[in-house]
């Protein structure tokens, strides 16, 4: 088996200046935007905007694995978590009920692949388990980013896709399942027209992938 060595050109942190340039343009396109400085600046962002007992879906994400707000989210009994829930259903007799859940909860928190200076976001994925809960399903999204993600625009973005974040994820899939990875969807949301119903928590910190 052959796995891509990733392009670290895109694993370089954005400026200061351009990460407040890309806020504002995010901001235009309806995302409520918030800068943190570090990543437990960050889980703690998340963790205000999360009213307690809130229903909450974790899409998986090695951004909020790395800050502990997987494990926070799913283990500390605030929240009425998601994804325990799904892990208890049967995929061969339960598949509609898993479907349901994890494609409309109150809230979904993951993180993206791209982030573009006009204020796009880029999410590419193999299943597209998290897509309808971000473009439509769930009542508030929040999207944890390191900065590292910024890109210049889409063809930037898709550059980013396939050299960085996809060789990443696919040695990952291989480690952790023994199969190869796949961008099979790619959802770019240019605007969201829900005032709040949208966070963008960008981090000044190389979270993720």
């Amino acid at each position: 088996m052959t796995i891509m060595s990733p392009n670290v050109e895109f694993s370089r942190l954005a400026s200061n200046e351009r990460v407040a340039a890309t806020a504002a343009a995010l901001e235009a396109n309806g995302f409520r935007t918030i800068v943190a400085g570090s990543g437990d600046e960050a889980r703690q962002v998340v963790l205000d905007l999360l009213p307690p007992g809130a229903e909450v879906f974790n899409a998986t994400s090695r951004t909020l694995e790395s800050i502990g707000l997987a494990s926070e989210i799913e283990q500390s009994g605030r929240f009425n978590a998601v994804r325990p829930r799904l892990f208890q259903l049967d995929r061969a007799t339960q598949a509609r009920e898993m479907r349901i859940l994890g494609a409309a909860p109150d809230f979904v928190i993951g993180s993206v692949h791209a982030v573009t200076e006009q204020g796009q976001v880029m999410v590419a994925s193999f299943s597209g388990s998290q897509l309808a809960s971000y473009v439509y399903g769930a009542g508030s999204v929040i999207w944890v980013v390191g900065t590292q993600k910024l890109v210049r625009d889409i063809d930037e973005g898709l550059r980013r896709i396939t050299e960085y974040s996809y060789p990443l994820e696919d040695a990952r899939a291989f480690e952790a399942y023994g199969m190869r990875s796949g961008v099979n969807k790619l959802l770019v949301v240019h605007r969201e027209f829900q005032p709040g119903r949208v966070t963008v928590v960008l981090v000044k910190e190389n979270l993720g992938y």
